[in-house]
């Protein structure tokens, strides 16, 4: 599994790499020239998307993140040139953005719609809020802000002003953060006139009134036009996870930190509603969303096709946030649960090669067989191996960031409660009872032991909660305080374990882990007689390389007893599962296309590896999804 360790060695120099255009063979990035253009320091034109910037804003994040648990002064060296890239790059004004800067300077907000200016600046406040946390550096703050006011003064409800919101949401939530180290109100103030504004028409939609200042006509009002940028209807009226996968749930997330802020139940209860949509009628087994390659966005309840999902890496990073802040505000281990189902299969790992660099996936799919996604036009977003990079690299970048900062996922405390969502050794600090407490896992969990050990460090005796997320794919748990097996409440799949703690006092969590047999619900018509293996929080998918070709010809004996081996030389050490199928005796197969006979059947040794590692090995089949005997 991916560390820290690796994501400072070898991440961050490999994409440094990649937007400098150092990585041979990989679609070129740009990223650094358009800011080196924009800043007056090279001639040429803007190369890329639209949205480019946001690829060096996500990196950033990720150097910042690596700093604050491990102060390294070369990145930052590096960190604080680039921020002087910037400044050089910002106008006057405080506008900021290399695209429009450089090639269309006359096309500033005019369309908000398609044009991500909103998007890429939200991924630049999020980079200064991680860089200040790790430095104390007002430097990039002050960037930001003069970014921000420039913002304020086009868009809003004033004279002279455009009510328009960002097509693709992302600034929300990352106003939020500024807001929480400022406590400016601007911050807040802004996010909400982005949120409440979304949706509604003034009387018309704002989309169609900013296409006729382009000179494109009146467009007849659509919401499936519209709901591609959640903006069919406005963000209280929605009961449905709409269009493009990222935006929404970076959406929600910024509508969780709002609500959450103002105290706004009724904005909750409809984050509430849409997670309830997303994960139970349009979300992935491996914990992917998104199952179109069209507009990579939702689509309808159970439409979940497993050879053209598209379940885009940035889309599973942007549920994580999400879950994260809904567990934030209802300690409830559902949520918590999709988060680490979704950090361990659903694109956060499977996203990135196991070496960290040199290979990428933008799309997850749950079924991949070379011969035709390498052959029909309608798969051709699905690829049977990893990239070295992207043209569009939102997603490495994306990865980058989500690995450099797992640790803000792992614990939450109050004044009187640590909760431990997550089980990943380290150490963790907290203020209670005014002294600090220090928490150290010992966990080789997940994925291949059930055993985690909580120790507790402080100075005093001192008497609080601690809260370990009872997972819900676990049905027998044990708990041990201190050696002793203990009975303790449980609130919403949180063990309630209150006591006076003594230095050195420790917690044990055993989970029983055996090999489970996971179905979808029946309106899942493409998983119609088939199975998913899962151990613990880990889905697995059968390889070619392993099990021989044609994997859909297999049928699996779910009766039997499994076998769970760790294997150390394979995939970096992994846990795999072994067990007996069902398929057709090829001996026996005729050169005919179709046929009336029966072909008899042999029972066949098969191997199944964790999603996230597949296609480490090179081009080859794989399913998650298997046949059942």
């Amino acid at each position: 599994m991916l560390g820290g360790k690796l994501v400072k060695e070898t991440i961050i120099p490999y994409q440094w790499d990649a937007l400098n255009d150092r990585i041979p063979d990989a679609d070129p990035s740009r990223t650094i020239t358009n800011f080196e253009i924009a800043a007056g320091r090279k001639e040429g034109k803007h190369y890329g998307m639209v949205f480019q910037d946001s690829d060096l804003y996500k990196w950033m994040e990720t150097v910042a993140f690596s700093l604050q648990w491990d102060r390294d002064h070369e990145w930052e060296k590096i960190f604080d040139e680039v921020v002087s890239l910037i400044e050089d790059a910002q106008e006057e004004d405080g506008y900021l953005n290399t695209y429009f800067s450089v090639n269309h300077p006359d096309k500033k907000w005019t369309n908000l719609k398609d044009d991500h200016e909103l998007y890429c600046a939200g991924h630049l406040m999020e980079a200064a809020v991680a860089y200040y946390d790790a430095t104390g550096k007002t430097r990039i703050i002050d960037l930001v802000s003069h970014l921000v006011d420039h913002i304020a003064s086009v868009l809003g409800k004033q004279k002279g002003q455009k009510a328009g919101y960002p097509g693709h949401p992302e600034i929300e939530l990352a106003l939020m953060k500024l807001y929480r180290i400022t406590e400016d109100q601007k911050y807040i103030d802004l996010c909400q006139f982005f949120i409440e504004e979304r949706g509604k028409r003034n009387p018309s939609h704002y989309f169609d009134i900013e296409l006729e200042k382009r000179g494109g006509g009146v467009k007849k009002s659509s919401n499936r036009n519209y709901d591609y940028y959640q903006a069919h209807l406005p963000v209280r009226e929605q009961k449905t996870a709409e269009g493009h996968s990222v935006r929404a749930t970076y959406l929600y997330s910024g509508m969780v930190d709002l609500a959450n802020e103002l105290k706004d139940k009724e904005l909750l209860d409809v984050c509430r509603v849409l997670w309830e949509n997303t994960v139970n009628k349009r979300m992935y087994v491996t914990g992917g969303i998104g199952s179109s390659s069209h507009e990579e966005r939702f689509t309808v309840d159970y439409d979940l096709p497993n050879d053209r999902a598209y379940t885009e890496t940035c889309a599973a990073i942007a549920l994580i946030m999400w879950a994260h802040r809904m567990v934030q505000i209802e300690a409830d281990h559902k949520y918590t649960d999709v988060l680490e189902r979704a950090l361990y299969n659903g694109g956060a790992l499977s996203g990135i090669s196991l070496d960290g660099k040199g290979g990428y996936f933008y799309v997850n799919p749950l079924e991949v067989w070379p011969h035709t996604a390498n052959c029909r036009h309608d798969m051709r977003t699905v690829k049977p191996t990893r990239q070295k990079w992207f043209g569009c690299a939102c997603c490495p970048p994306n990865i980058a960031r989500l690995l450099a900062s797992l640790g803000q996922y792992i614990y939450s405390a109050n004044d009187s409660e640590v909760y431990v969502h997550l089980f990943i050794g380290g150490e963790a600090s907290f203020k209670i009872d005014k002294q600090s407490i220090r928490l150290t896992q010992n966990s080789n969990y997940p994925p291949w032991e059930g055993r985690t050990k909580l120790t507790i460090d402080l100075e005093r005796p001192a008497t609080f909660t601690v809260s370990p997320r009872l997972p819900g794919w676990c049905r027998n748990v044990q708990i041990l305080i201190n050696g002793e097996i203990k009975d303790v409440p449980v609130d919403k799949g949180y063990a309630k374990i209150k006591r006076e703690w003594q230095n050195n006092d420790t917690i044990e969590l055993l989970f029983d882990m055996p090999v489970e047999i996971v179905r979808s619900h029946p309106e899942v018509r493409v998983n119609a007689g088939k199975v998913a293996l899962q151990r613990g929080p880990i889905l697995y998918c059968l390889e070619e390389v392993d099990n021989g070709a044609n994997l859909q010809d297999l049928r699996l004996k779910t009766n039997q007893s499994f076998v769970v081996e760790y294997e150390n030389g394979l995939l970096n050490g992994v846990t795999v599962i072994k067990g007996k199928a069902a398929a057709t005796d090829k001996d026996a197969i005729e050169d005919k296309l179709y046929t009336t006979f029966t072909y008899p059947e042999v029972e066949k040794e098969i191997k199944a590896i964790p999603y996230y590692a597949w296609s480490n090995r090179g081009e080859n089949e794989m399913t998650v999804w298997i046949r059942e005997k």
